[in-house]
């Protein structure tokens, strides 16, 4: 009796295993542990220096994520569209929210203070990434003024 033939298509290919994952995930079958999230926000509850260590690590993240779109356009032109008149003040906001973020950590040692930044640099970051998107800050000045009136 001859043995089993592999070929190719007898090989389970890492698309396949994705598939499959989807499967779970979407059956809800997925019993993962969680991710990443998880991960970066049990920063907060670690005594004495967990909010500091949030602080800096979620700066970290937001700067190597501008920094990745260098990728994208070049750093030049990158550098270029920042300062565009339309989203001078967005770019400003964020960078200063950055740098605050990591003063207050750091150097000021004031966890209240770190919190706030990163709210506050959350905020800068989502509103500095829809200047890209053409009417994105209308839409979304809109749809707050719905919701406040």
């Amino acid at each position: 009796m001859p043995g089993p033939v592999v070929s190719g298509e007898g090989q389970r290919s890492r698309g396949a295993d994705g598939m499959d994952k989807l499967k779970r995930v979407l059956s809800g079958r997925d019993t993962e542990e969680p991710g990443g999230l998880a991960e970066g926000t049990c920063l907060l509850w670690v005594p004495r220096k967990g909010l500091m260590l949030f602080a800096v690590f979620y700066t970290l993240g937001n700067i190597a994520s501008i920094g990745s779109t260098c990728f994208l356009m070049g750093p030049m032109k990158q550098l270029k569209r920042m300062f565009e008149p339309t989203r001078l003040i967005a770019t400003i906001v964020m960078l200063l929210c950055l740098v605050l973020t990591l003063c207050s950590a750091l150097w000021w040692r004031k966890e209240g203070l770190a919190l706030l930044f990163c709210i506050l640099q959350f905020f800068a970051l989502t509103w500095y990434s829809i200047s890209f998107i053409p009417f994105a800050r209308d839409a979304v000045k809109k749809c707050v003024s719905v919701c406040l009136s």
